[in-house]
């Protein structure tokens, strides 16, 4: 659990989700979002964050992908939460 959300954390966090009313809220890191931004062109997004509408099934081998992205991200960089 980081900031009241589960999270996924190898040495610092990758990321986080939280359930919403409409959506599930995904939040990878803006660099995570930049770097996927055309295989995230029909969810809503900002900086940081995807949202995954209820009523469609998760696009879970992007959220692999995606994780595994930070993952890799996370080896290579020091710190905590950075982009």
């Amino acid at each position: 659990m980081k900031w009241g959300m589960p999270a996924f954390s190898y040495k610092r966090i990758l990321v986080t989700f939280a359930a919403h009313k409409n959506h599930i809220g995904f939040y990878p890191t803006p660099a995570a979002v930049k770097a996927f931004a055309r295989e995230l062109a029909k969810f809503n997004t900002a900086s940081g964050s995807i949202q995954f509408p209820l009523e469609k099934p998760l696009p879970l081998p992007l959220i692999r992908k995606i994780t595994a992205f930070r993952l890799r991200e996370s080896i290579e960089q020091d710190g905590k939460w950075r982009t």
